[in-house]
């Protein structure tokens, strides 16, 4: 079932499937800032990654000597989660651990997404509560995928990302689907980052970040730009399908990452997992700005 958020500015789609946003309207131009999910591209507008950001060596991981199997972004983003409250400008959904959930992630927990419109800003916040009698180790992150409009102006290699602050920012190198830990690399991003097909024709670029960042889609020939605001999320992925290609890209803040080459399978030892006590609740996430004008 599809739930509406609407201010002045934005009608917002947010999906019980996934907790997944499914458009971003603006109320003016009646712009869709949301990828629309061609399923001969990419099926998917903007997933919860739960409880793990990426793949897992061999899709599996042992955890207190049993071995699970876990798909990549694990399974929140095809959980049937609950309204468990609304207004006109915020949703919360909640996806409780099940038997289900427990055949692939023995750990009992509470998952919530929280989506609130401010003006013309969504924030996506994430609330999980370790409901077990032991620690619990957990990813998360967001997968929110943005429309780059095309004209016979604009182009997509019109397109490019900016970083805030302007420095140099780690990259960890994919050698699909895990990453390269050991290879990682400053790259500059003080300067634009054009976007184009070919860039993501090794998988995502990934990011270690520190403190808050603000990643955006810009271009020089549209006022039409998007920014995303991520306070403390560690890392960070840009991503579109390849060899597929469409006009749209992805502003991933991750808190969890893929397994690397040299990961030993077991949960515990998994570089860029968040860990719990009974009891206790994480609360993290990110903001998303919509702007057809400079301002």
């Amino acid at each position: 079932m599809d739930h509406k958020l609407q201010n002045s500015f934005l009608t917002v789609t947010v999906s019980d499937l996934g907790a997944e946003i499914q458009s971003v309207v603006d109320n003016n131009s009646k712009r869709e800032y949301m990828w629309q999910a061609d399923p001969n591209v990419w099926g998917r507008h903007a997933p919860i990654l739960f409880p793990i950001v990426g793949r897992l060596k061999d899709d599996q991981y042992t955890y207190n000597g049993n071995t699970y199997h876990m798909g990549q972004h694990g399974f929140a983003r095809n959980s049937q989660f609950e309204v468990e409250s609304k207004s006109d400008d915020k949703i919360t959904l909640l996806l409780k651990s099940n038997e289900e959930t427990k055949k692939q992630y023995p750990f009992d927990f509470e998952l919530r997404v929280t989506y609130t419109l401010v003006n013309n800003l969504l924030e996506e916040r994430f609330n999980v509560t370790n409901t077990d009698n032991k620690e619990m180790i957990f990813g998360i992150g967001g997968h929110p995928g943005f429309n780059l409009p095309v004209d016979e102006k604009i182009n997509k290699n019109d397109y490019y990302f900016k970083f805030e602050p302007s420095i140099d920012h780690i990259r960890i190198p994919f050698k699909a689907p895990l990453l390269d830990w050991e290879h990682r690399y400053l790259v500059a991003t003080d300067t634009l980052f054009e976007i184009s097909d070919s860039l993501f024709k090794d998988d995502a670029w990934v990011f270690q970040l520190k403190g808050t960042n603000k990643v955006s889609i810009r271009t020089d020939t549209s006022d039409y730009h998007i920014n995303v605001k991520m306070d403390g999320a560690p890392f960070v992925g840009l991503w579109s399908q390849y060899p597929k290609v469409a006009n749209y890209i992805c502003i991933e803040p991750w808190w969890g990452i893929s397994d690397t080459l040299d990961s030993n399978g077991n949960l515990e030892d998994k570089i860029g997992m968040n860990r719990l006590e009974p009891g206790q609740s994480w609360n993290n996430g990110f903001s998303m700005a919509f702007h057809d004008k400079q301002i």
